[in-house]
């Protein structure tokens, strides 16, 4: 029998503490600098990225600098804010800033999703009666447990994934970046082998314990293997799904009643509530939160894959204004993963028509912007796919717009080309002409400069 070395929870430390636990199988040994977002849920075999020499990775040196490099995206802002006290964290009555991080951030209550599997930094205080708690917005995911810590991860404009934490109910409460422990798990296979985001789906024991490896969701994976492990309000007609439910069959770990834990309106009686700033787990909350997890880790792999190329190429020509064919080759790889995600190809098809409990729908769509026929790329269809207009609103990010160059040009002009017929590849064959041509009427009005190729980047 092979040993895990599992992480548990120690606040007295500023990592965890690894404990020997016997598993069926050989996994992986994970670096005790283990992520203090690890949030997205993460558990089971993973893959993790070239390491170099004393605990680095490969973007921890020149040209990324993932470490070292200044940080540009909403939380490093807030922190300064914090720091020059033009803002301040604010416990509530309970004694916790959860609250006050969401507002500072501007991440929505209504977000709220649960999820009690654990298979996190703090799997000793997440079960099935306390639920791990995540919040996000186009740019942050704010995840909390009953008195640890706040963690976050943020999309940065240019080293993707960052992540920080925040000791919840400390009288001095500060902002603390990670400086590369989280990539141990936030930058494998499961993350396009880039510091990234991820959610999971795991069947679930009694007390919380994972009972398989799992798998990474996002809109691509089918509705019936989603959300183990997780809380799930709303309804989703005859479709089934993975959560709400636990795998107790000591014969069977991956046996759940689907039906049992189908079109649930309410978790009432599964946890004590009263501590939770809300009584949701939305359905159409968690979709959109699978979507966009993976969009950035697309993102993020197009811009690092073009810095490395050009870096490479440097290297090793003379003419390194002069875009080689394999440098280019390397970069139009990268484009084409972001256009083909962007543009929902293989997306699962919904067979009954979703909807979520809370207004997470209504505050998600008012965020727009919107054309002047009043449609967004954020308005929903939730009868046979997530998006009524099949092309991601991150289309609309700073990270988006920051992309270098090279790869910019080559996205922008294969997304046109798509919108425009011009390719009728196999690949967009799920785009009919008439939401191609209102998809180009959207972002012809709401981002012009990008259409017209006048938007300025940021060139990595």
């Amino acid at each position: 029998m092979m040993q895990h070395r599992q992480y548990t929870d120690s606040f007295d430390h500023p990592f965890p503490v690894l404990k020997d636990r016997p598993v069926r199988s050989a996994l992986c040994t994970f670096s005790p600098r283990i992520c203090s977002l690890r949030c997205l849920v993460l558990v089971g075999m993973i893959v993790l990225p070239k390491a170099l020499a004393h605990g680095q990775y490969y973007f921890d040196e020149q040209p990324i600098n993932y470490r070292r490099a200044a940080e540009s995206n909403p939380v490093a802002r807030l922190e300064q804010k914090l720091r020059a006290g033009e803002v301040h964290l604010r416990a509530d009555e309970r004694g916790s800033h959860l609250a006050s991080v969401l507002e500072l951030l501007d991440v929505p209550l209504s977000s709220q999703t649960l999820v009690f599997s654990k298979t996190s930094l703090q799997q000793g205080r997440i079960s099935p009666q306390t639920p791990r708690a995540v919040y996000f917005n186009d740019e942050c995911y704010v995840a909390w447990v009953q008195d640890g810590l706040i963690e976050i991860g943020v999309m940065d404009d240019r080293l993707g994934a960052v992540f920080y934490s925040i000791r919840d109910g400390a009288r001095n409460a500060t902002l603390n970046r990670d400086r590369g422990g989280c990539v141990a798990c936030h930058s494998t296979n499961r993350t396009q082998k880039v510091p990234g985001f991820l959610v999971r789906s795991v069947y679930t024991g009694a007390d919380g314990h994972p009972r398989d490896f799992g798998t990474t969701s996002d809109h691509r994976s089918p509705f019936s293997g989603r959300w183990g492990g997780w809380y799930v309000t709303g309804t989703h007609g005859q479709m089934r799904h993975l959560g709400n439910e636990l795998a107790i069959d000591p014969d069977d770990e991956e046996k759940i009643d689907a039906e049992k834990g189908a079109n649930l309106l309410s978790l009432t009686g599964r946890f004590v509530g009263k501590r939770y700033l809300t009584p949701h787990s939305d359905l159409v909350a968690l979709m959109v939160m699978e979507h966009q997890s993976q969009m950035h880790n697309f993102i993020t792999l197009a811009h690092y894959e073009t810095v490395l190329a050009l870096d490479a190429q440097s290297k090793a020509t003379d003419s390194p204004e002069t875009i080689a064919d394999q440098t280019r080759s390397r970069i139009e790889k990268a484009g084409d993963s972001l256009v083909e995600y962007m543009l929902f190809c293989n997306e699962d098809q919904l067979t009954s028509p979703v909807a979520g409990t809370s207004t997470f729908v209504e505050d998600f769509v008012a965020r727009g912007p919107v054309d002047s026929k009043g449609r967004s790329l954020r308005q929903f269809d939730l009868q046979t796919r997530m998006f009524r207009y099949p092309c991601s609103y991150l289309i609309h990010s700073s990270a988006f717009d920051a992309l270098p160059q090279p790869v910019a040009d080559y996205v922008r002009t294969r997304v046109l080309k798509v919108l425009r017929g011009e390719d009728q590849s196999p690949t967009f064959s799920h785009l009919s002409a008439e939401t191609r041509r209102e998809i180009l009427e959207i972002l012809t009005e709401t981002k012009p400069e990008w259409v017209q190729g006048s938007l300025s980047q940021s060139g990595g």
